[in-house]
């Protein structure tokens, strides 16, 4: 009999809360966390708008020594792990640290930390830059530093699949679990790159939008869609085999059933058109957990509002479901966060997770004017309560990596 794995715990810091609660009471409200960016001015970027952490201050929740030592992306990441670790009500004496693993994924990596630190050799000479800009900047110090503040010993992994990480990460937290190498897992993403050189990276791209409107810049699935919305923060879970989790009287959230992961091979950029090997991560997930296409309440897509992935999401979707797909209600956590790039599986996981705990289904934002090619439920602008025993989130990211991963309800 396969083990099961359970959800016991949920972190989350956004542009929409700085806590599990709550980010999950305005995203449920619809409320759009993209406003005019802040963090920088450059007249000559075309993209005007971004999902940015609003109110934070480093100090409130690490010491000036720590935080000068952590870039933006670490910090937002063991901020989400506390809560998770907290919300789970997990001591030291409950288990083993070298089965407890933390993989945490990142997108880029530390970019403020790069950008900043290029200047000031340029400004200075590069004789005079901090002796921590490389363990500030490399992808897996989120893992890391969340390892070391909790004494964890087991795989402190950072997955780097673009933005299909965080649910990479989460998947091989859960298959590690599945397989007997560990117990308990901290996994999801974390990201940081509101600056000048990550929003001009991905302007250049052409991949943003130049909508100046934050109400319609992100807007999946709208046939006035025309790029994502940079977004920054972090998302976890706490992943627990299920004899563990009883053994301890954890409270328990959900359950994780099934994960999946492809690449196109195809285009650097670019999703393959005939979505082939993303329709295979969904139906090999689904194909894992157990289920049937009919059993699947809801999906939260990847959803980026750009035009090529909304469009090719709604067909990967109509193939793997059939005649399902129009059955099911379909939500972008995108629309109200941005793209979190390196984060956005994770937080999108958790708002799977919340979707079943709490029964109802978050809406896509800004959704006024359906693009005819994308006409499946998107649960426009105001969520709903709805029966969800079984959910998948979906990522897709550049490279071509797809992944997918299935929650159930938790039932004996």
């Amino acid at each position: 009999m396969k083990k099961r794995i359970v959800i016991t715990g949920i972190g989350l810091f956004t542009a929409l809360g700085h806590t599990v609660e709550e980010t999950w009471a305005n995203v449920r409200a619809g409320k759009v966390g993209i406003d005019k960016i802040t963090k920088f001015d450059d007249p000559n970027i075309r993209a005007k708008v971004a999902a940015e952490i609003k109110n934070y201050d480093p100090e409130d929740h690490f010491t000036k020594r720590d935080a000068r030592r952590m870039d933006a992306l670490t910090q937002y990441g063991v901020i989400a792990a506390r809560e998770a670790y907290n919300m789970a009500e997990l001591e030291q004496s409950q288990f083993d640290s070298n089965r407890f693993d933390i993989i945490l994924s990142t997108g880029i990596g530390g970019l403020n930390t790069l950008q900043d630190t290029q200047t000031t050799g340029l400004q200075k000479g590069f004789n005079r830059i901090s002796p921590y800009f490389i363990p500030m900047s490399i992808g897996n110090m989120p893992a890391a530093s969340v390892a070391m503040e909790m004494d964890l010993h087991g795989q402190a992994f950072a997955p780097i699949t673009a933005c299909a990480g965080g649910t990479d990460a989460i998947g091989i937290a859960y298959r590690n679990i599945l397989h007997g190498y560990s117990d308990l897992a901290i996994a999801g993403g974390a990201e940081s790159t509101i600056n000048q050189l990550g929003v001009g990276g991905f302007a250049a791209l052409r991949a943003l939008s130049t909508s100046e409107d934050p109400k319609r810049a992100s807007i999946p699935f709208d046939q006035e869609r025309d790029g994502f919305v940079t977004g920054e923060g972090s998302g976890v879970l706490v992943l627990e085999s299920l004899e563990h989790a009883k053994a301890r009287g954890a409270n328990i959230i959900a359950e994780i059933v099934g994960y999946q992961s492809t690449c196109d091979g195809y285009h650097m950029t670019a999703p393959d058109p005939e979505g082939t090997q993303a329709k295979r991560a969904m139906r090999e997930c689904l194909e894992f957990s157990g289920k049937k296409p009919e059993d699947v309440d809801y999906i939260n897509a990847h959803g980026t509002s750009t035009p090529l992935n909304d469009k090719i999401e709604t067909e990967v979707i109509k193939d793997v479901l059939g005649d399902h797909a129009y059955d099911i209600k379909i939500s972008s956590t995108k629309s109200m966060l941005g793209h979190g790039l390196g984060a956005s599986g994770g937080v999108e996981a958790a708002m799977t997770v919340l979707t079943i705990r709490d029964q109802f289904i978050h809406p896509t934002a800004g959704l006024q004017k359906p693009d005819p090619e994308c006409d499946l439920d998107y649960v426009p602008n105001e969520g709903i309560a709805s029966q969800v025993k079984l959910a998948l989130s979906n990522s897709l990211g550049f490279g071509g990596h797809n992944a997918t991963v299935a929650f159930a309800q938790y039932q004996e």
